[in-house]
């Protein structure tokens, strides 16, 4: 039997101009509330690029029901402390690349690779390819027969500049890796500027909404399609609503959309992203089919940290809520773990074993939980008597992921040499290995 829904979890990054907050953050709902999120790892970032720009924006997560695999895609751009080449610069001549992290279990993070969208597998330029600029905003919706009954893909689309002006591109893929990758087409083009298109599904229709810059003024704008191929050309969209989230901009624009569906119940919100700081705000829709389905959520109870931008939400269970915040670890409950006693000539092996393979974290919400210890035993000689400090680190934090980097020399520049990720936000505990 299927698990309920409960709970959500929004992948995000943050605007700090002083700052380098383009990073990937992970906030969980306050238990099934899609209206109050409690930042994870303390606020600080789960991951970040040590690739390209070292930049991550516009991040969106999904899954795949096939390999059973969730996917965190996003943007290779810095904007503060990178390249200072300005908007025009990178809009039309930077990284076509799309920075991709995978998981299993929405915890533990592969270390980040890139696709090219703009390559073939081989790494060729792709011949079915326009001149594009820079990949950015880019979203995956799941097709579950896109290859035949049973042969399921992603369709991707992100915003690049063509010729003249910004249009939504589309590609395919079944597991983000450049040997699966397949330039599509053109998803939209209005002849104007056109960004950021985000979609949902019900009932066999689909919903997109994008953020139009041209001369037509409609700002974010919805559109639905009863095609069920509707990433294809001949796919009929109709228009149903412009201007959305205005009421919230207060003199600025918004954009970076972002939508997820009430669990159980016909309830819909629609996230906004007040540009140029202020960042998400709500709308929220109990008919996407009606003449005007977005209004502004207006409620008190609403709470999301300032400059939360541009991002994604996922549904969770119950046992994925629980476990994302049951590895939420704010630091170690004891830091010295005690004297492990061992003869001369024990091998590493050995003495991993006699060291405690657990140790209790204090959560960031409250209460405490146990995790695996990985002993660091480089350097440790057991073939004199002697007294060795050691130290583990708790395996299956959120804080355990690859979020920061070093350079050569130390250098933090983003365009250092020999860039080496790490996580600064790991924990660790120790021990006195006592050979004798």
């Amino acid at each position: 039997m299927t698990e309920r829904p409960y709970g959500y979890l929004m992948v995000h990054f943050l605007e700090d101009p002083e700052g380098y907050a383009e990073k990937i953050y992970l906030d969980l709902s306050d238990g099934d509330d899609p209206e109050r999120w409690v930042p994870l790892n303390g606020g600080e970032p789960v991951l970040a690029s040590h690739l390209g720009t070292t930049g991550v924006r516009d991040p969106h997560l999904t899954f795949s029901p096939d390999a059973g695999i969730y996917y965190i895609l996003a943007t290779d751009l810095r904007v503060f402390g990178g390249d200072d080449a300005g908007w025009a610069g990178w809009s039309r001549g930077y990284s076509t690349r799309m920075n991709v992290w995978e998981s299993r279990d929405l915890i533990t993070w592969s270390p980040l690779r890139q696709i090219d969208v703009a390559l073939d597998p081989s790494g060729a330029r792709d011949a079915d390819a326009p001149e594009m600029g820079m990949m950015w905003a880019a979203e995956a919706t799941f097709v579950p027969d896109f290859h035949g009954e049973g042969e399921g893909a992603f369709v991707v689309y992100w915003t690049s500049t063509v010729g003249d002006h910004q249009v939504i591109l589309w590609g395919s893929t079944t597991d983000f890796t450049q040997s699966t990758w397949t330039y599509g087409g053109v998803l939209l083009d209005q002849g104007e500027d056109t960004i950021d298109t985000t979609m949902i599904q019900h009932a066999g229709r689909t919903y997109r909404v994008t953020k139009s810059n041209g001369a037509s003024a409609r700002g974010l704008f919805m559109e639905v399609t009863d095609a069920p191929r509707w990433w294809e050309p001949g796919a009929v969209w109709r228009e149903v609503q412009t201007r959305i989230g205005e009421g919230h901009a207060a003199g600025h624009g918004v954009e970076g959309p972002t939508m997820v569906k009430a669990h159980g119940e016909d309830r819909w919100y629609l996230f906004v992203d007040v540009i140029p700081s202020v960042g998400y705000r709500p709308m929220v829709s109990t008919d996407l089919d009606g003449a005007t389905p977005w209004e502004p959520l207006e409620s008190p109870r609403f709470s999301l940290r300032a400059a939360t931008k541009h991002g994604g939400i996922l549904g969770l269970t119950p046992a994925q809520h629980e476990a994302l915040r049951r590895a939420d670890a704010a630091g170690p409950v004891r830091t010295d773990l005690g004297v492990v006693a061992a003869p001369v000539g024990t091998s590493a092996e050995a003495l991993r074993v006699a060291l405690p393979a657990y140790a209790e974290a204090r959560l960031h919400g409250g209460g405490a939980a146990s995790f695996p210890v990985s002993w660091d035993l480089d350097g440790i000689d057991t073939s004199e008597p002697g007294d060795h400090g050691v130290r583990g680190r708790l395996e299956g934090t959120l804080g355990a992921n690859l979020n920061a980097w070093t350079g050569r020399d130390g250098s933090a520049a983003w365009d250092a040499e020999d860039k080496v990720p790490f996580s600064r936000t790991a924990l660790w505990v120790g021990a006195l290995v006592e050979i004798g």
